[in-house]
C-alpha cells in the first residue's frame, strides 16, 4: 500500500459517497478522478463498485417506504435492466466501447444542456410501463457495454413529476443492483486483491459519513429542486465522460 495515495482515496470516497447521498447515483463521476490519479484502472474501478453499492443501501434505507408502495414501478426498470447487462457484455465484443461512451455523453450534454436552460421542466405523467421496461433493459445493457447503467434511467426519470423520493427509489436500486453484479464479475476476475481490500477499509467508512451528509441534504431538497439537481447531474455526467475520452 501506497501511502502517499491515501489522501486521494479519502478524498474521493467523501467526494463520491456525498453525492451518492444526495442524488442516489454519481459515485463514479465524483471519485473517478482522483482514484485514477494513484490507482490503476481495474483497482479503480473495483472500489468504485463496491463504494458505490455500500453507500447505495444507506440511500435505500432512506426511501424504503417509496420502494415499497412502489415496488412493481421498480421491478419493471430493475428486472429487465439485470437481463440487459449480459447483453450489453457480448455487444462489447463487437462495438467500441470509447465509440459508445462518445454517443452517451453527447446524449448527456444536449439533453442536460437543453432542459437546465428551460424555465419549466417536463411533465410526462401518464403510466408507461413499456417505456419503463424499455429504458431498465437499455441501461443494463449501456451498464454491461460501457459502465453506464444509469444514464438512461437518470434521463427518462427526469421527465416524471414523481416526488423525490419515488424517484430515488428507481434510480438508487437499480444502480445498486446493477453495480452489485458489477461487483461479482470483478471479484471473479480477481479485482480483489489484498491491497484494494485495505484501501477499501480504509475508503468506505469515509464515504459512509460522507453519504450521510448528502443524505441529510437531500432530505432538505424540495421535489423540484431535486429533479433540476439531476437535470444538472445530466449536464455533468455528459461534460466530464466526453473528457474522459477526448483527453
Amino acid at each position: 500500500m501506497n501511502a502517499d495515495a491515501l489522501p486521494y482515496v479519502i478524498a474521493g470516497a467523501m467526494a463520491g459517497g456525498f453525492i451518492n447521498g444526495l442524488a442516489g447515483f454519481g459515485t463514479a463521476l465524483f471519485a473517478l478522478g482522483f482514484f485514477l490519479a494513484v490507482l490503476p484502472p481495474l483497482q479503480a474501478v473495483a472500489m468504485l463498485v463496491v463504494l458505490s453499492v455500500v453507500t447505495g443501501l444507506q440511500g435505500l434505507w432512506v426511501v424504503r417506504a417509496a420502494i415499497g408502495q412502489n415496488k412493481r414501478r421498480l421491478a419493471r426498470f430493475l428486472i429487465p435492466g439485470l437481463a440487459g447487462i449480459p447483453i450489453g457484455v457480448t455487444i462489447l465484443s463487437v462495438i467500441d466501447a470509447s465509440t459508445l461512451k462518445t454517443v452517451v455523453a453527447a446524449m448527456l450534454l444536449l439533453y442536460g444542456g437543453y432542459f437546465t436552460l428551460r424555465a419549466n421542466l417536463p411533465t410526462f405523467e401518464r403510466a408507461t410501463p413499456f417505456w419503463d421496461m424499455l429504458v431498465g433493459f437499455l441501461g443494463g445493457i449501456l451498464g454491461g457495454a460501457a459502465s453506464l447503467s444509469g444514464a438512461l434511467p437518470m434521463m427518462w426519470c427526469t421527465l416524471r413529476p414523481w416526488p423525490r423520493h419515488e424517484t430515488r427509489a428507481v434510480l438508487q436500486p437499480f444502480n445498486v443492483g446493477v453495480l452489485a453484479v458489477a461487483t461479482g464479475t470483478l471479484a471473479l476476475k480477481g479485482a480483489y486483491t489484498r491491497e484494494t481490500l485495505i484501501y477499501l477499509a480504509i475508503a468506505i467508512p469515509a464515504a459512509l459519513l460522507a453519504a450521510q451528509i448528502g443524505i441529510s441534504v437531500f432530505k432538505r431538497l424540495s421535489d423540484t429542486a431535486f429533479r433540476r439537481l439531476l437535470i444538472v447531474m445530466t449536464f455533468v455526467s455528459g461534460v466530464v465522460l466526453l473528457l474522459r475520452e477526448l483527453i
